[in-house]
């Protein structure tokens, strides 16, 4: 049975806890030298963010590329950002999950709900936006559904669109749930540190 690997995998992982504006850090280094930082809103166990990090070619520490939550702006005052600045009318692609499904939103779209489809390609193990207009298309791939091995289902898969922003929501498994719950039990063990007391109690 596959399931078990990815959380064995999170089990495995050096991992150091840190509480702050009502939010629960969890930071996992794992043995490949990959590191990933979650957020927890404290009160309802809910995901806020997740971001990823590896050693870039030389063996320096890369970039955080996220996976859950708000997307990150340049550094401010960056000569990229001095130069070249992103519309602030073009779609912001982002997910922001709940408790029982992954959940996608793009802002900026401000086309009528009936412009647009979302399917799944199962051979290719992602989601795909179109528009009848041709003004926006969009593949994205469920990282958690890779980890797990599990298959993408059509029936999972739903969208709705409102103040401009299209937001596709897709059921979480009850596999992951199963899972999602096991580790909430595990990451409450972990003593955490509070904001102000210096390093991050590890495990």
């Amino acid at each position: 049975m596959a399931v078990p690997s990815w959380l064995e995998r999170l089990r495995a992982a050096r991992k150091s806890a840190l509480v702050q504006d009502g939010k629960r850090k969890i930071h996992y280094l794992f043995e490949d030298g990959k590191e990933m930082a979650e957020e927890y809103d404290i009160k309802t166990g809910q995901l806020m963010s997740r971001k990823w990090r590896e050693k870039n070619t030389l063996g320096g520490t890369g970039k955080w590329q996220v996976e859950v939550g708000e997307p990150t702006s340049p550094l401010v005052g960056a000569l990229e950002s001095e130069l070249i600045t992103e519309s602030s009318s073009n779609p912001i692609f982002m997910r922001k999950d709940t408790l029982s499904s992954f959940q996608w939103r793009i802002r900026n779209l401000p086309y009528p709900k009936e412009v647009y489809s979302v399917s799944v390609e199962e051979e290719r193990r992602c989601c795909v936006i179109r528009t009848t207009n041709k003004k926006y298309y969009k593949k994205f791939s469920i990282p958690d559904l890779d980890r797990y091995h599990l298959p993408l289902d059509a029936a999972a898969l739903s969208f709705t669109h409102a103040n401009n922003t299209l937001i596709i929501t897709y059921q979480k498994p009850k596999e992951i749930l199963a899972a999602e719950e096991q580790l909430q039990k595990e990451l409450k063990k972990i003593k955490a540190a509070n904001s102000g007391d210096g390093d991050c109690k590890t495990q």
